[in-house]
């Protein structure tokens, strides 16, 4: 008797048969072997059990395929995605040497987006709502560096605001994707009081559009090869028509009002500013600098918080 895991079988030793077949009378009275001629047992025997159980894994293979086969055909686009996608991490963990940094080099993706039906159905905030959209702060930790790092327990800024909107530079169409809007709660604090002040001295000016700051974990994000620590922000310049959109062209730029902004986040201390080398607009040096492919939007870096 032989035990396998959903299997029972009962396999005879054949051996003791052989042993056996010098005596014609079990030859002849063994009924499983009743009419065959005599040197019947002088073939060799199979080993029935062995060849069965080949039988089975053979099977087990060709059902493990189908079901492999069936799998492809429902997740084939996102294993397509997942083996056609470069691993994408910290350049500080693979040992390689840091690139330097691009803060928002924007490249477009041609593939379909995943949220295509969330951004279709995405509307502003009305009413009260837009007002004082409710804010859920946490204590977030900043790791590694913008072009290196992730975010943990990051603030979602509000889509929209009394005096401000958000811009999706996907689809180049206001709102932004709320999942695309998670920072430090420093910065989200910080850019809160600059976006108030800013208003309150210039309250004709159209309400300040706020781009990309980090997905809800950091890591990489599309657009942009910084972005990755929840201390990164868009602020797209504010436009002389004081259209809610990103300009299109330099001069389409209100200058003013664009470097009143801009001292206003060099006052509470940031980083760094990225500005367009066209855009005119001037800072300390090593604090406010040209960089390329931001002509329509300056690119704000905060200090990680001590």
């Amino acid at each position: 008797m032989g035990w396998r895991d959903r299997e029972i079988w009962f396999d005879v030793d054949v051996l003791w048969f052989r042993e056996a077949a010098t005596e014609p009378a079990f030859a002849t009275n063994a009924p499983s072997f009743f009419g065959l001629p005599s040197d019947a047992l002088d073939e060799p025997v199979p080993d029935g059990l062995a060849a069965s159980r080949r039988r089975r894994a053979h099977l087990r293979r060709q059902r493990a395929v189908r079901r492999t086969r069936t799998a492809a055909l429902v997740v084939g686009p996102a294993m397509i995605v997942a083996l056609a996608a470069p691993k994408l991490g910290s350049a500080s963990r693979s040992g390689e040497p840091l690139a330097e940094d691009p803060p928002s080099a924007t490249f477009r993706s041609d593939e379909p987006q995943a949220d295509a039906g969330a951004r279709a159905t995405q509307r502003p905030l009305r009413g009260r709502a837009a007002l004082y959209p409710q804010v859920r702060w946490t204590i977030a930790t900043s790791h590694g560096l913008p072009y290196a790092g992730y975010l943990t327990d990051g603030t979602q800024f509000p889509i929209e605001g009394r005096d401000w909107v958000t811009w999706d530079p996907v689809t180049d169409s206001v709102p932004n994707l709320p999942r695309r809007l998670y920072g430090n709660e420093h910065v989200i604090r910080s850019l809160l009081d600059v976006i108030a002040s800013y208003r309150t001295a210039n309250p004709n000016a159209p309400r300040v559009l706020i781009g990309d700051i980090s997905f809800r974990g950091g890591g990489p994000m599309d657009e942009h090869r910084s972005h990755q620590n929840g201390l990164d922000v868009d602020v797209y310049y504010p436009r002389e028509d004081g259209r809610l959109r990103a300009p299109t062209s330099t001069d389409q730029i209100d200058r003013r009002l664009a470097q009143d902004l801009l001292d206003r986040f060099l006052r509470v201390g940031v980083e760094m500013v990225f500005v367009g080398y066209h855009t005119g607009l001037t800072g300390p040096g090593g604090v406010v600098v040209p960089y390329p492919s931001h002509e329509n939007h300056m690119h704000v870096r905060f200090r990680p918080p001590s």
